[in-house]
């Protein structure tokens, strides 16, 4: 029994609490969100089924993120050849006839498995976190060498691909944040950097006119149009938009109001929810804790006691921030519908599951590291 104690001790220690707290304070808000719409009944294909997966998912995703905390993440990007050949090969099926097209979406990127759907995409970021910065951190002396830079965009071009295949513009833009933010962080020449720039506007044009399909074209073209389609592409964001402001200052609260029902509001749009729900005030404070995720994953990468480490918090940052960059855009009709989810808060098992991992990542880094002080840390 003392044994179990000591260990139980030891671990509770090295958990990095101040990071699990307010991402656990998130998945239960999102379970009560899903609740929120099943039982006020806003839309009709919204389920009970919906929070009942939310809940397991969260369960298991906690239980993920403590285990991983437990294991040395050098450990982890080691056997990078057993997961990574899963994860590429369940994408692939999505390309057999059991890959779906799930109902509000426009890209075939789910398995359907009988009793449950899932979106491989969602792990497949997962190992390319772990194999991106087990790459970074083979290569960070001859980062810049011309031979080095090419496989590292070999590697980041792959996936991005993959998803893009699938129709899955989205996930493919997450892949590309997470390949430039890391590949930034660990060193990129300015010259690179700056001769990327200067080719910018000529990929944008040549991606404008060769390679966005006029679906594509018309999503952005709304943005900078508006009005110019107020019964096609644009319904789904102004009904968004219509739910946030219909909360004002403090919202409706979760049960018993007037609330506007929006496509996907389970999903993609649930920030549009938290808006009409808990009003101004409420939705400052939930991009104020995604915030607060966000720095202090930042926060762990400068604590890692090697560039692996490093590497991994950052991929880890990388890829909370851009859902959440991309999703509250999309719901403040500032960014086009490209179907990202909140991280923690949207409906979906696979993504919580994913983001609880990535979590996980994190602590495991935090674990192994060498503390020390700062804003986020007391002194041993």
């Amino acid at each position: 029994m003392k044994i179990v104690l000591k260990w139980f001790l030891k671990f509770y220690k090295k958990l990095d609490k101040k990071l699990l707290l307010p991402v656990i304070l998130c998945a239960g808000f999102s379970i009560l969100l899903l609740y929120s719409i099943y039982e006020n009944n806003i839309l009709s294909n919204v389920g009970a089924r919906y929070y009942k997966i939310q809940i397991i998912a969260a369960i298991l995703g906690l239980g993920i993120s403590l285990l991983l905390s437990m294991i040395d993440y050098h450990v982890l990007a080691k056997i990078w050849f057993l997961y990574t050949p899963v994860c590429v090969f369940l994408v692939l099926l999505t390309f057999t006839s059991l890959g779906i097209l799930r109902e509000g979406s426009d890209d075939k990127a789910w398995l359907n498995l009988g009793a449950i759907t899932i979106q491989p995409s969602e792990f497949l970021k997962l190992a390319f976190i772990l194999t991106f910065s087990h790459h970074l951190s083979k290569v960070q002396e001859s980062l810049n060498k011309p031979l080095h830079l090419f496989l590292l965009i070999i590697h980041g071009a792959v996936p991005t691909l993959l998803v893009a295949a699938q129709g899955d513009d989205g996930t493919a833009i997450v892949f590309v944040a997470m390949f430039v933010i890391m590949i930034f962080s660990a060193g990129l020449s300015w010259k690179y950097i700056t001769a990327v720039l200067i080719a910018s506007p000529v990929a944008v044009y040549v991606l404008w006119n060769h390679f966005l399909s006029n679906m594509q074209k018309n999503r952005i073209l709304i943005l900078i149009h508006p009005g110019s389609d107020p019964l096609g592409m644009e319904w789904q964001q102004d009904l968004g938009k219509a739910a946030l402001s219909s909360g004002q200052l403090l919202g409706q609260g979760l049960f018993g109001g007037k609330y506007v029902a929006v496509p996907e509001m389970h999903n993609d749009f649930i920030f549009a929810h938290i808006g009409q729900t808990t009003g101004f005030v409420g939705s400052l404070l939930v991009v104020a804790v995604l915030t607060y995720i966000c720095i202090k994953i930042i926060a762990n990468s400068r604590i890692a006691k090697d560039n692996l480490g490093k590497y991994i918090c950052i991929g880890a940052f990388a890829l909370i921030f851009t859902h959440c960059f991309l999703n509250i855009g999309m719901v403040l009709v500032v960014l086009p519908v490209i179907g990202v989810p909140l991280p923690f808060l949207s409906g979906g098992g696979t993504a919580m599951l994913s983001m609880f991992t990535a979590i996980g990542l994190v602590m495991s880094t935090y674990a192994y590291s060498e503390k020390k002080q700062n804003v986020f840390y007391d002194s041993d």
